[in-house]
């Protein structure tokens, strides 16, 4: 089974930029997509990309046009190239591999806080 472990998250004033990266041990991402999520205190997990092992993308509607995806095979891991962040932004963020092992929102992910 393959672990993902998500970094990158910090503090950032709104209208900054952060990359988070998710990188993968005990396999690949080939022949998979891997999803970034996430949630805020007392809020639902939020799918808000995913991204295919050819590079096919998905944005939710509350990230697209800001959010980047992307990913390197070779790297092991999955970006997610956060742009004019928001304070509604502010959430700890998760990657997981979609899928019936789908972890979601599940452990600690990595804290994005965007302040005005």
């Amino acid at each position: 089974q393959v672990q993902l472990v998500e970094s990158g998250g910090g503090s950032v004033r709104s209208g900054g930029s952060l990359r988070l990266s998710c990188t993968a041990s005990g396999g690949t991402f080939t022949d998979s997509t891997t999803g970034w999520y996430r949630r805020a205190p007392g809020n639902e997990c939020e799918l808000i990309s995913t991204i295919s092992s050819v590079g096919t993308t998905y944005y939710a509607d509350s990230v697209k046009g800001r959010f980047t995806v992307s990913r390197d095979n070779a790297k092991n891991t999955v970006y997610l190239q956060m742009n004019s962040l928001k304070p509604e932004d502010t959430a700890a963020y998760h990657c997981a591999t979609l899928g019936p092992h789908n972890t979601g929102c599940w452990g600690q992910g990595t804290q994005v806080t965007v302040s005005s």
